[in-house]
């Protein structure tokens, strides 16, 4: 049997394996997440909110064998059966979780981006931002690689309300510092978490991923801070070998204390959705690109 074809037959014994062992859909049928219309609903108060980032596999790629740690949040908490991607490659999809529009679709992407994002509703509404990237070698550092840090990972390091103001660029932070802040109670109202690019899976295979987030991301979740007031997505940017919807079907799953327990929907949602959640969640009353239409994904939480 050819390499592709042990790659199918595992991808389909993944989809039966999720469709046996989690619960079942709760959510609407389908609709268009974009629309502002199904998924949508009244959001409790986030005072955090945090973005992971996972890279280039499709949802039927992640199972309790190469992600157990990941598996167990999905089953747990809150999941988006039907969420895409909303184009290939990466670099695009980062933009849309941010700034509501794709932006570009050239990984080796380095100019400047002066259209809308969430950094500049952030600051308009007095709130405060992060980006913790791991392997970055520096504070305020925008060069494109070094070692495992890719920059088409970090979007907020293009943007000009981040690189051409002094004390924003500071936010642009290595992600050692990202323990200092959770011990000392100091992490910003919005986290943009960059894994390296062996640890987002990108280089690396899941189970090391998976590793890395059992590490770096169970102690966040068991902290008061975030169980008092704490909202965690994790996401992948796209899919592997599927183009559906524009990016293909890939794995979200929101975690907090107010997400509804083991709830599933199957409602259509993209990246413009996880970035209308998170700044709704944070108290915006107005939003990027995309995300001033798009639907905020209420449905998956407790209000």
């Amino acid at each position: 049997m050819s390499r592709s074809m042990i790659r199918r037959a595992m991808a389909g014994l993944a989809a039966v394996a999720f469709a046996c062992t989690t619960p079942a859909d709760n959510g609407g049928g389908g609709g268009g997440g974009g629309g502002g219309g199904a998924g949508g609903g009244v959001l409790p108060s986030f005072g955090h909110v945090f973005i992971v980032v996972e890279e280039n596999h499709d949802f039927a790629q992640v199972d309790s064998t190469s992600m157990p740690y990941l598996w167990s949040l999905m089953t747990h908490y809150s999941l988006a059966t039907q969420y895409y991607a909303n184009t290939h490659p990466s670099i695009g999809n980062y933009f849309m979780m941010t700034a509501g529009k794709i932006v570009t679709n050239s990984d080796s992407y380095s100019a400047t981006v002066t259209d809308d994002n969430i950094v500049r509703h952030l600051l308009a509404a007095g709130k405060t931002w992060k980006s913790y990237a791991e392997d970055l070698p520096s504070v305020g550092y925008t060069g494109q690689k070094t070692g495992l840090y890719a920059r088409k990972h970090n979007p907020l390091s293009f943007y000009s309300d981040v690189v051409d103001d002094s004390a924003q660029i500071k936010r642009l932070v290595p992600f050692t510092q990202f323990a200092t802040d959770l011990a000392g109670d100091t992490l910003p109202n919005y986290s943009f978490v960059v894994p390296n690019l062996c640890n987002d899976a990108h280089d690396c295979d899941l189970p090391t991923a998976d590793a890395w987030l059992q590490t770096h991301i169970a102690p966040l979740i068991a902290s008061t801070t975030f169980q008092a007031n704490g909202l965690l997505i994790i996401v992948f940017d796209e899919a592997d070998t599927d183009n559906t919807n524009g990016g293909g079907r890939i794995v979200w799953t929101a975690v907090s204390s107010k997400a509804k327990a083991g709830y599933t929907s199957a409602v259509l949602y993209q990246h413009e959705n996880t970035l209308r959640l998170t700044a709704e969640g944070l108290g915006l009353t107005s939003y990027p690109g995309a995300a001033a239409n798009a639907s905020n994904m209420g449905e998956f939480f407790n209000p």
